[in-house]
C-alpha cells in the first residue's frame, strides 16, 4: 500500500518539510508584523486601494475565521479577518493591500486571474475523483486486479493534473497580488520603511505556501505516475 512505499515518503516529504517551514514562517512574521504600527486599519488600507483605482464599487466585509481573507470576484466584495479589518499593524495593511490587488486584477481582467477562474471547475472535480480514484486503484492492486486497478490509477493521475494546473496558474496570480501589494502601502503612504519590510516578510512567507502547495500535488502526481509505470511492465 502506498503509506508503506518508501518511494513514496521519499517524494513527498521534502514539500512537507517546506509547507511545514512556510506555514511556521507565515505565522510567526504575521504575529510580528501585527506589532508593528500602521497609519490606518486593514479594511481603510483596503479601500483607500480600491477608491485610487476607481473601485468604489467594490465592497469590503468583515469575515469569520483566522486568515479567511479573500477577493470575491462574482459579488465583487473583498472580505477580511477580524484581525485584518479592523487592527493598525503592518501585517494587517499587508494582507488586506495582497486582497485588494486581487481587485484590481479582476479590474483590468489580468490574463494570469482570468484562467484561473477558467481552472476551477476542474481542480474542484478533480480533487473529489482523485482521491477516491487512486484508493480503488490500490485497492485493486491489492487483491490482484491490476486490470481494473490501472484506468482508476490513470484517472487519480488525471485528477491531480487539474489540481496542479490550477495551482500553477494560480502562482503568478498571487505574486502579482502581493508585489502590486507591497508597492502600494509604501506609495499610498499606509506604511513607513519599517513597517513597508514587515508587510513583505509577511507576504513572501505567504508566497512560499503557495510554492509548497504545488511543489506537494506535483510529488504525489509523480508518485502515481510511477506506479502506473510499474503497473505497466507488469503486464
Amino acid at each position: 500500500m502506498i503509506h508503506f512505499d518508501p518511494v513514496y515518503f521519499l517524494l513527498a516529504l521534502p514539500p512537507l518539510a517546506l509547507m511545514l517551514w512556510a506555514q511556521w514562517r507565515v505565522k510567526s512574521n504575521v504575529a510580528a508584523g501585527g506589532r508593528v504600527g500602521a497609519n490606518m486599519t486593514g479594511a481603510a488600507a483596503a479601500r483607500l486601494i480600491l477608491d485610487r483605482a476607481g473601485l468604489q464599487h467594490v465592497r469590503i466585509e468583515p469575515v469569520e475565521g483566522e486568515l479567511s481573507d479573500h477577493y470575491d470576484p462574482r459579488s465583487k466584495t473583498l472580505r477580511l479577518s477580524p484581525e485584518i479589518y479592523g487592527r493598525r499593524s503592518a501585517a494587517a495593511v499587508g494582507i488586506a493591500a495582497h486582497e485588494a490587488g486581487h481587485a484590481l486584477q479582476d479590474a483590468t481582467n489580468y490574463g494570469p486571474m482570468a484562467l484561473r477562474a477558467m481552472a476551477v471547475p476542474a481542480a474542484t472535480a478533480g480533487g473529489k475523483i482523485a482521491s477516491l480514484a487512486v484508493m480503488g486503484g490500490f485497492l485493486a492492486m491489492w487483491i490482484g486486479a491490476y486490470s481494473f486497478a490501472q484506468p482508476l490509477i490513470l484517472l487519480g493521475i488525471l485528477g491531480y493534473g487539474a489540481i496542479l494546473f490550477f495551482q500553477v496558474v494560480n502562482l503568478p496570480v498571487e505574486f502579482d497580488a502581493s508585489n502590486r501589494a507591497k508597492r502600494l502601502v509604501t506609495d499610498l503612504g499606509i506604511v513607513d520603511a519599517e513597517g513597508g519590510r514587515w508587510v513583505n516578510k509577511c507576504l513572501n512567507a505567504a508566497a512560499w505556501t503557495y510554492v509548497a502547495a504545488t511543489l506537494s500535488t506535483a510529488a504525489t502526481m509523480l508518485y502515481y505516475i510511477l506506479v502506473y509505470t510499474r503497473m505497466n511492465d507488469r503486464r
